[in-house]
């Protein structure tokens, strides 16, 4: 592993308050191959989850290690909490545009970059998905061609601040609101299903039908908006198990509750499908 890359983001151009600890990416890259750099391989840029109140480092550092192992660069952001959509937008978006224009240094195809996130570290790999080419983003950011991502992948996803919302995630982006109705102005930007369109990139997602925290109809309501715009998606739902699983085995648990032989193979059918879209 190298050394965390501080990101640069023009949050007071987009009248949000620097964080007092900056925005960093962490490469968990295979060693080169190839002598002479030609070498191309998918990536990832990884959100862990917290609620955006903190980056869980279960799905951090050992899901890098596990698609490097695979031959999929990995590249792990750790990005600012408590603080306001879209700050962690725009260092996502930093993030995916730092490895495209590094990609011969990582042996990375520029074409093949996904986004990857876990609960709420989807909602934001899903955020890039719907507003990569959108004025949110390219106003303060520029040409949206350097940091479009080539796919997301979402596991047990926050996506909606409506019914079904995670609240503490849908807070710590908008605020605090009275009981479960958001009327704040940007709730419906952090809706996610209400935001796709034809642009949106493809999609792998996984969630458990009895997640207890992070409702499964999150991910329904995005996969039917997928539907109705005719994004294709490949979508496991698995019949139980308990939010926060990673890699749903030893290598990230914390006790037997994360360790789900049902769940596990998600990550063999995501390489599989990031095989089949980018390779």
């Amino acid at each position: 592993m190298q050394d965390r890359i501080t990101l640069q983001i023009p949050y007071e151009k987009a009248g949000l308050r620097a964080p007092e600890s900056p925005a960093t990416l962490e490469p968990v890259c295979a060693p080169h191959l190839s002598e002479n750099g030609d070498k191309q391989r998918p990536a990832v840029v990884i959100c862990p989850g917290g609620g955006y109140d903190y980056c869980s480092e279960r799905e951090a550092v050992p899901v890098g290690m596990r698609f490097a192992g695979y031959g999929v660069q990995a590249f792990v952001l750790r990005y600012t909490c408590k603080q306001p959509f879209p700050t962690a937008l725009l260092e996502l978006a930093a993030a995916v545009a730092y490895v495209r224009a590094h990609a011969a240094e990582y042996e990375v195809h520029p074409d093949r970059i996904a986004v990857i996130g876990f609960s709420a570290g989807a909602h934001l790999a899903c955020s890039l998905a719907v507003y990569w080419n959108r004025p949110l983003l390219t106003d303060l950011l520029g040409d949206s061609a350097a940091f479009r991502p080539n796919g997301q992948i979402l596991c047990y996803p926050v996506i909606s601040a409506g019914e079904f919302a995670h609240r503490g995630s849908i807070v710590n982006l908008v605020g605090e609101q009275d009981g479960n109705h958001y009327d704040n102005p940007r709730a419906d930007a952090v809706s996610l299903e209400k935001q796709v369109s034809a642009d949106t990139p493809p999609c792998f997602l996984w969630h458990t039908s009895d997640d207890n925290c992070v409702p499964v109809q999150n991910s329904l309501l995005y996969l039917s908006a997928l539907s109705a715009e005719h994004i294709p998606y490949e979508a496991h739902i698995y019949p139980h198990g308990a939010h926060g699983l990673s890699l749903s085995d030893e290598t990230t648990s914390m006790g037997e509750w994360h360790e789900n032989a049902v769940c596990a193979p998600w990550f063999s059918a995501c390489i599989a499908w990031i095989r089949r879209y980018y390779h």
